[in-house]
């Protein structure tokens, strides 16, 4: 049975151009019916165009991704799909920003034990860099917070006129959606504004 080469590509939003990996991939010679790609976050390994890939896979056959990184994002995932494509389906993997990891030429002892330790070390680099990039973005935020900058949407503010369009709609002479529009508004967020305003008038009433 001839032995046949796969490319795999994750991003980890559905944002991120792919053409970078792709491209990386196609001038290894990859049919491009051969390339499975995942647009979705790699924290797991619930990515369905891995795991079809992975069924795929027969011994002899090569695996070949970009980088480290876009086989796992922690070092145990990385060092565990590592070992399910080497040991269980007995194919190879070659990682094309790292020549040393390749396994189609590490056929020997010395080479697979110097593949082995550069894995675990640029694994252990991968999840060391992206803990740190968490760390200084929750710093980040902490210190933006502290000095009253505010994240996500900007609050709409209810017009003027509010206490008297908030009586019309109590009164249904309006309904929910036009009072949402003259508000400028959903009617979601409408029924969260009516909520505070309303909580509000119980604090003035106390």
């Amino acid at each position: 049975m001839n032995s046949k080469v796969y490319g795999y590509v994750r991003v980890s939003t559905r944002e991120q151009n792919i053409e970078r990996q792709i491209i990386s991939l196609l001038k290894a010679e990859i049919d491009r019916k051969n390339i499975y790609i995942d647009k979705q976050s790699g924290k797991d390994f619930r990515r369905p165009a891995y795991k079809k890939m992975i069924k795929h896979v027969r011994e002899g056959d090569l695996i070949i991704i970009k980088s480290i990184d876009r086989l796992g994002r922690n070092y145990q995932e990385i060092m565990e799909q590592w070992r399910i494509i080497t040991k269980e389906k007995k194919a190879d993997i070659r990682i094309q920003d790292m020549s040393l990891l390749d396994t189609t030429k590490t056929k020997d002892l010395l080479g697979t034990f110097i593949s082995d330790v550069v894995l675990q070390l640029l694994s252990f680099v991968a999840e060391n860099e992206r803990v740190n990039i968490r760390q200084r973005q929750a710093e980040g935020i902490a210190a933006a917070k502290a000095k009253g900058v505010r994240f996500g949407k900007p609050v709409i503010p209810l017009p003027d006129n509010f206490p008297e369009l908030y009586q019309e709609w109590t009164q249904s002479h309006i309904s929910l959606e036009e009072l949402a529009k003259i508000c400028n508004m959903g009617r979601s967020t409408m029924y969260k504004r009516i909520g505070e305003y309303r909580q509000t008038l119980q604090r003035e009433n106390i």
